[in-house]
């Protein structure tokens, strides 16, 4: 990678340019969708109308004036991030000229700028082969360049001990004391066991977990003969994609893992984003807010259509 394309400065400024200036466009300068608090603070009492939430009753002063009153309240806006990214050795696997390292990357960056620009303070754990990075939630502009020098001057790891995902989690529920707002950035490729420290962590926190994943990890085009190497352990074998069985073997496995993932972040109440390398980073952010206001509307008493993972199409066999 060149100097200039390692330049924070650069990056920003390219991202603030091609993507964050289109979403103001698409989102009209909406980020409530996006960003919402998780304090309360009461700010009035009214009588009670037809279709208020009977919850807002107060009815302390209900007794008193012989009339329903509710309670009104203002949101609190802000709210700390956190983004909870792996960069292990299977993170920096791209089939074409986007890696999901250097997707990661982008899409932790443009959101981080996106939550400081709104007040809100944020912060990152990075994760290798452990957890060796912890960047304290502040906010500001200067605090995301911050963040993505850090991100862009680490080496890539190669052959290292199989990731662990439980560690970066149980890490997370360590020093993140406060309710926050928790990005998991990960192509979830670990070894078993961090489903449930996910679960144990969602229930302090709110979570989005945004899986990376590439489309020749769901299917084998026929390439013939190639040499196959495990990012995370180094070992390699040879295998023969013009195979058709060995190609359906592939895909059934990807899709069975595809089941298992979702099923993980169902049981423990884990909205998800896909992200592949083929996706263009706006479309997954508006993707964001799409599940940002259905899980919005799901708090407010209405229903969930679905989740957001299943919204966008995963290619499978």
């Amino acid at each position: 990678m060149s100097e200039q394309a390692r330049d924070p400065e650069k990056i920003l400024l390219r991202l603030e340019w091609t993507v964050i200036r289109r979403l103001d466009g698409l989102l009209h300068g909406d980020y409530r969708s996006l960003f919402r608090g998780f304090g309360v603070d009461l700010a009035d009492l009214r009588e009670y109308q037809f279709h208020d939430d009977v919850r807002h009753i107060d009815w302390n002063v209900t007794a008193r004036l012989q009339t329903p009153y509710v309670r009104v309240y203002n949101e609190d806006r802000d709210v700390a991030a956190w983004f909870m990214l792996d960069l292990s050795p299977s993170v920096s696997f791209g089939s074409e000229r986007v890696q999901k390292r250097s997707l990661a990357i982008e899409f932790v960056t443009v959101l981080a700028r996106l939550l400081s620009r709104h007040g809100n303070p944020v912060g990152a754990l990075f994760y290798g082969d452990r957890v060796d990075t912890v960047i304290p939630a502040r906010g500001g502009r200067r605090h995301v360049l911050h963040i993505l020098g850090r991100m862009l001057s680490r080496p890539e790891r190669r052959c290292s001990v199989a990731t662990n995902l439980k560690d970066l989690l149980q890490t997370g529920h360590q020093v993140i004391p406060r309710r926050s707002l928790l990005f998991v950035v990960s192509d979830f490729i670990s070894t078993p066991g961090w489903e449930e420290p996910l679960a144990l962590l969602a229930r302090r926190h709110e979570i989005v977990a945004v899986r990376l994943y590439d489309p020749l990890e769901m299917e084998l085009p026929d390439l013939g003969v190639l040499i196959f190497q495990d990012a995370e352990t180094g070992e390699r074998a040879w295998v023969d994609t013009h195979d058709r069985g060995f190609r359906n073997r592939f895909a059934a496995a990807a899709v069975r893992r595809e089941t298992e993932l979702r099923s993980a972040f169902g049981d423990a109440g884990v909205d998800a984003l896909e992200l592949s390398t083929t996706d263009d980073l706006v479309d997954a952010i508006l993707r964001f807010a799409d599940l940002r206001k259905r899980r919005r509307k799901l708090s407010a008493g209405g229903s969930l259509p679905g989740h957001l993972g299943d919204s966008h199409d995963v290619p499978m066999a």
